[in-house]
């Protein structure tokens, strides 16, 4: 069953056809970005894996055509998302190789020893390569029978944080908005999992920031769009709970008791990485987004296709706008 309710059957064959398309995937060697990468090549797409890792995408590249890709084809470039100036390179890179560009999928697979690098990987560095890709996107859906799409990978986490503004850059450095009783979750979940021993109270406050940060970036990104009409289609999703692979490596760590019981319990709880793959892949590539496009444009979409409303924080205007200006200033101060 799908964690926090029903989800619709939609399987690889509901995805449409991506010969001739151009995609960009963060974090795709492993967890929901490697099934992700594996739906749309299958699809005919021509991916790239927009990785630090070349060791470790290279492997996962080479298994992914074990699999089976079809004619699709795959491709790496690489990128260090906690290195502003890196993912600019990046972005420029990719322009050099390419003309078109349709669709871009930003994923961040988070390593919770690395808290405060968080909010710079999972959405500086995002925003730096979306806006840098951006005149391409621009471009590639100018051309006839376009369809472009930028999917944010969001989540639930987003709903625990509430900053009252994101004015100047020092906003980037507080807790924001986190009950006793989310920092009792937390703490418990951090310990359970052996996350973050040291800083256990703001394990999911900056992640649930960045979780935020990037709904807020995708609205206002849509907003900007549909001012210059533009016809993109941006959106922020929630994968599901995922068995990712930050919980399967400590599974594996742990006594053959432990891995028996929590895998059982996990099994209850969580889903499959390729299942948790789903939703992305069919924003990404799902006939039915083109045709219900205005609907689409700025939503939040949970597990698999259904938009739903997310917090009172995500939808604020007034926030998005000064996340937009704050992030501007930064970039500047970084001669970027």
């Amino acid at each position: 069953m799908w964690p926090f309710g029903q989800h619709r059957h939609i399987s690889e064959q509901d995805l449409g056809d991506l010969h001739g398309k151009v995609a960009i995937v963060t974090g795709g060697y492993s967890g929901i970005g490697y099934c992700t990468v594996q739906f749309l090549a299958r699809k005919g797409a021509k991916v790239y894996l927009v990785t630090r890792n070349e060791e470790g995408t290279k492997a996962a590249m080479e298994k992914l055509e074990e699999e089976g890709i079809n004619d699709g084809s795959l491709h790496w470039l690489k990128i260090e998302l906690d290195n502003p100036r890196s993912a600019k390179n990046a972005a420029e890179e990719f322009l050099k190789k390419e003309d078109r560009l349709d669709i871009l999928i930003k994923i961040f697979p988070v390593l919770l020893e690395c808290l405060q690098l968080i909010l710079c990987n999972s959405y500086l560095g995002h925003f730096i390569l979306t806006e840098n890709l951006l005149p391409l996107l621009i471009k590639t859906a100018e051309q006839e029978d376009s369809d472009v799409r930028i999917i944010n990978v969001s989540s639930r986490g987003h709903t625990m944080v509430s900053p009252a503004s994101f004015i100047g850059k020092d906003n980037f450095n507080k807790s924001y908005g986190t009950s006793w009783l989310n920092n009792l979750f937390t703490y418990g979940l951090c310990s359970f999992f052996g996350f973050m021993k040291s800083l256990p109270g703001l394990c999911l406050t900056y992640l649930g920031l960045s979780k935020l940060a990037n709904i807020l970036h995708t609205k206002h990104l849509q907003r900007r769009l549909n001012d210059q009409k533009v016809d993109i289609i941006c959106m922020a999703i929630h994968p599901g709970a995922v068995v990712t692979t930050t919980i399967q490596q400590y599974l594996d760590s742990r006594s053959a008791w432990s891995r028996t019981f929590f895998r059982a319990l996990l099994h209850i709880i969580f889903v499959p990485r390729r299942q948790g793959a789903m939703n992305s892949a069919y924003t990404a590539a799902s006939p039915e987004v083109k045709s219900k496009a205005e609907a689409f444009k700025a939503a939040y979409v949970d597990p698999v296709g259904k938009i739903v409303n997310p917090s009172a924080s995500a939808n604020d205007e007034r926030l998005a706008n000064e996340l937009y200006n704050t992030t501007l200033e930064i970039l500047k101060e970084l001669k970027i």
